[in-house]
Order: structure tokens, then C-alpha cells, then sequence
């Protein structure tokens, strides 16, 4: 090999490590857009963040598929209550496994709600969260995301499973 095609080669490798580390920053970006978008009360915010046929799963709550009904749970009186009185959706970083134009990933949600009478915030929920997203031509969406209660049931285990399981 020469020393033209070894260099070409070492770029190549490089490009596609770059590319690599663009993609996990851009979707930990994307699952750090949401608890703002929520909170805030921004439901074009949230939706954008998913594609137009994503799927949003929140048992035993509900299923939201597409931007007008992510956006519709956001304007709900259940989560415009839930904001009004206080509350924090704080979500960890993500397990991130990026395989070409699709990735999948875990992480944490907690839903941190403000107690006015005891004038302290409180976790009310900690939940085991799987996520797909894709990359589209305006950037990574969320396809599928998954939230299920960390109630010692084994539905929220098998999503960490597949984390423990994947590189």
C-alpha cells in the first residue's frame, strides 16, 4: 500500500468516527430538547421531535402517534395541570447505539413535581425509557420512544436488558 493510500484510508477511518460522534451528540441534543419542550408547555416544540408518524407509548397513560397527538398531550388538561402546579421532566443521557441512518437507545426519565404546601420538589416517577429514532433530512426525530414505570415490574426491565446486552 502507499503511503497516498494509506492516508486515504486513515481520513476514511477518521471521517466515519467523526460521523459516529456527530450522530450520538446530535440525539442526546434531541432527547435533551424534550423536558424544556414539555415543561415549557411548547407542544410544537416536543412533536417536532419525533417524525410525523412516531410514536410516543406512556402505559398505562396512553399512545401518541404523530405530531398532532404528541402536541395534543402537551396542550392536555392532565399535562397543562401537571405544569401549572410544578414540574420538572428530567431525562439522563442516553445508552446510544447508532447503526447507519437508524439508532436505538435507554435511558432514565423522572418526573420531579413542586409541592407547594411542604415547599419542596418530590419525585413522582421514575420511569425505564427504549428509544428508535432515524435520521431524516432535518436531522435525527424520534421514531419510537417507550416509557414504562420503574414499578418492579419486568416490562421496564427487558427495555434496560437490551442495553446491558448491546455496545
Amino acid at each position: 500500500m502507499s503511503e497516498l493510500d494509506d492516508l486515504r484510508q486513515a481520513v476514511a477511518e477518521l471521517t466515519a468516527r467523526v460521523q459516529v460522534l456527530e450522530d450520538h451528540l446530535a440525539i442526546t441534543q434531541l432527547v435533551a430538547r424534550y423536558g424544556p419542550a414539555v415543561d415549557s408547555g411548547s407542544s410544537d416544540a416536543a412533536a417536532v421531535l419525533w417524525t410525523d408518524d412516531g410514536v410516543f407509548e406512556a402505559p398505562p397513560y396512553a399512545v401518541w402517534t404523530g405530531h398532532d397527538e404528541i402536541a395534543g398531550m402537551v396542550e392536555g388538561e392532565g399535562h397543562q395541570d401537571l405544569i401549572h402546579h410544578g414540574a420538572g421532566h428530567v431525562l439522563t443521557v442516553p445508552h446510544v447505539v447508532v447503526r447507519g441512518d437508524e439508532a436505538e437507545g435507554w435511558s432514565y426519565a423522572l418526573n420531579i413535581r413542586w409541592d407547594a404546601d411542604a415547599e419542596r420538589f418530590w419525585v413522582a416517577r421514575v420511569s425505564a425509557n427504549g428509544w428508535r429514532w432515524c435520521r431524516t433530512p432535518d436531522g435525527w426525530r424520534i421514531t419510537h420512544r417507550v416509557n414504562r414505570n420503574l414499578d418492579g415490574t419486568e416490562a421496564p426491565r427487558a427495555i434496560f436488558r437490551g442495553s446491558a446486552e448491546t455496545s
